[in-house]
C-alpha cells in the first residue's frame, strides 16, 4: 500500500462539498519527517455567506504550517476551503474554524492563518489565530498582504 492508496479525492472528479462539515480533509504523511520546513498555502479567492444578510463575503487567507507527521492533501484543503461558498459564518469564525479543522486533522507542530477580509461596508476585517510562538529556527514569510488602503 502506498501513501496515496487512502486518498479518496486526488486524481478523481470531486464535487463541491455542500458545506464545511461535510467536506473530507484527507492527509498523507510527512515525506520529509526530519526536515523542519514550513508550507504556505495561499487562498486569494475564498468566500462565504454573512449569516445575517445573506450577501457573500470575499478574503484573502494564508495559512503556514510546520508539518509534524503529516500534511494535508492539496485537493482536499481547496474543496474544503471551496465548501464555504454557501456557508453562512461571520469572518471570524471562518478564519478560527478552518484554522482548528487544520489542527484537528493534520495535528502541525506549529499553525498560523491570516484571514484579510475585503470590506462589507466600509470596514475591512482581518482576523489571525496561531497556535504558539513562531518556530525561531524557520524562515517564515511576512503573509505579504498589505492592509486595506482603499482607493489610494
Amino acid at each position: 500500500m502506498t501513501e496515496t492508496n487512502s486518498l479518496t479525492q486526488l486524481g478523481s472528479a470531486t464535487t463541491l462539498p455542500e458545506s464545511p462539515a461535510a467536506a473530507v480533509l484527507e492527509r498523507v504523511p510527512n515525506p520529509q519527517p526530519d526536515a523542519r520546513y514550513v508550507v504556505r498555502f495561499t487562498c486569494p479567492e475564498f468566500t462565504s455567506i454573512c449569516p445575517v444578510t445573506g450577501q457573500p463575503d470575499f478574503a484573502h487567507l494564508v495559512i503556514d504550517y510546520l508539518p509534524g507527521e503529516y500534511i494535508v492533501e492539496s485537493k482536499s484543503l481547496k474543496l474544503y476551503l471551496g465548501a464555504f461558498r454557501n456557508h453562512g459564518a461571520f469572518h471570524e469564525d471562518c478564519t478560527v474554524s478552518i484554522a482548528r479543522r487544520l489542527e484537528a486533522e493534520i495535528a502541525p507542530s506549529w499553525l498560523r492563518i491570516g484571514g484579510y477580509w475585503y470590506p462589507r461596508g466600509g470596514m475591512p476585517i482581518d482576523v489571525f489565530y496561531q497556535t504558539g510562538p513562531a518556530p525561531e529556527d524557520l524562515w517564515i514569510p511576512d503573509q505579504g498582504v498589505p492592509s486595506y488602503r482603499g482607493r489610494g
